[in-house]
Order: structure tokens, then C-alpha cells, then sequence
């Protein structure tokens, strides 16, 4: 079996889907659209075979069968094997307790803001707020329904995370225009 590499995002989430029970990529794909989960983690069905086929090279997932709905193609079904569960449970370990870098682009195009003027730089942050309100407003109205549907918390506590990083960004981004509106930053 070959070394394996570490997870990818996308490898996290198969595997975790394939904890709760055995699937096929085209499946796992419509749950994680579903449950907004390619919010957190950039998913299309055709990387989703390639990371599941990965998985299986690596010996974290096992095909249990293959079957085929009238005209459709076949569908493979995957598991989760022992070994897969190790090394989610390792990964996910290690994502939580290590702080990485991982470089957004927008703490760098804030360190080179000040190529522009500052009226355009408060104008494009106005039109960030803009899209930091929707993804606020969405990730509020998703927990609502969650909440409705009497869905278990932990299953959704990353909405909480989301929206504090969300809030926290919204307030830091309006100091920042009122220090540039007010000349209290020098541009």
C-alpha cells in the first residue's frame, strides 16, 4: 500500500460522509451541496471521484458493489475502512490543534492597499461588506433552519465559527474606513 499523503479538505469530507454510511461519489457530492458543505471545501463531482479513487489506492476506502439505475452509468458504492477511520480521526485532530497559515487573499491585498487611494480602497470594502452581510445573512438563515428541524448542534457549530469570523471581519473592516475617512490613517 502506498504511503499515504496527507488528507486533503476534500478527503476529510468523503471520509466523514462515508462514517456515517457506505455511498457512492455522485451521493456523497449532492449531500455535501445539501448540507452547504462546498462553503467549506471546494467540491465538484468529477474531483470527488478522483479524491474517493485516491482514498481507495490508499487503502481508506473499499468499493462494496456497483449497481446501475436504468439508463444511468454504474455507481460505484464506497466505506469506510478501519484505516480510514485512523486517519480521519488523525487529520482532524491535527487540523483542529495546529494553526496554520493558510494565505487568503484578502489579508494580502490589505497589505498592499495603500497602491490606491484611499477613497477607492473604502469604496471596494463598502462592496466587501456587501458580500460579508449576504454570507452572514445566509449562514444565520441555514442555522435557523437547522435549528427548526431540531438538527443535533454539532453538526453544524462550524455556522457559529463562520459568522464570529464574519462579525469580527465586518467590525475591523468599518475601524478601518472610518481611520481612512477620517485621515486618522495616513494614506
Amino acid at each position: 500500500m502506498p504511503r499515504a499523503a496527507p488528507l486533503t479538505p476534500l478527503g476529510v469530507a468523503a471520509l466523514s460522509l462515508l462514517a456515517e454510511e457506505p455511498m457512492h461519489p455522485y451521493e456523497m457530492y449532492q449531500l455535501l451541496v445539501a448540507r452547504h458543505e462546498d462553503r467549506l471545501v471546494k467540491v465538484r463531482p468529477g474531483t470527488l471521484y478522483h479524491a474517493v479513487g485516491r482514498l481507495e489506492e490508499q487503502g481508506l476506502v473499499a468499493a462494496t458493489g456497483t449497481d446501475r439505475e436504468g439508463n444511468r452509468p454504474e455507481r460505484t458504492t464506497y466505506e469506510i475502512s478501519g484505516a480510514g477511520r485512523e486517519a480521519l480521526s488523525l487529520r482532524l485532530q491535527d487540523m483542529l490543534a495546529t494553526a496554520v497559515n493558510e494565505y487568503p487573499s484578502f489579508p494580502m491585498a490589505v497589505s498592499e492597499a495603500y497602491n490606491l487611494p484611499a477613497g477607492v480602497v473604502i469604496e471596494l470594502l463598502d462592496r466587501r461588506l456587501v458580500g460579508l452581510r449576504e454570507q452572514l445573512d445566509f449562514l444565520s438563515a441555514a442555522q435557523e433552519r437547522v435549528r427548526a428541524q431540531q438538527v443535533d448542534r454539532k453538526y453544524w457549530i462550524d455556522m457559529e465559527y463562520q459568522q464570529v469570523m464574519l462579525r469580527a471581519e465586518t467590525g475591523w473592516i468599518r475601524s478601518l474606513q472610518e481611520e481612512l475617512g477620517t485621515g486618522q490613517l495616513t494614506w
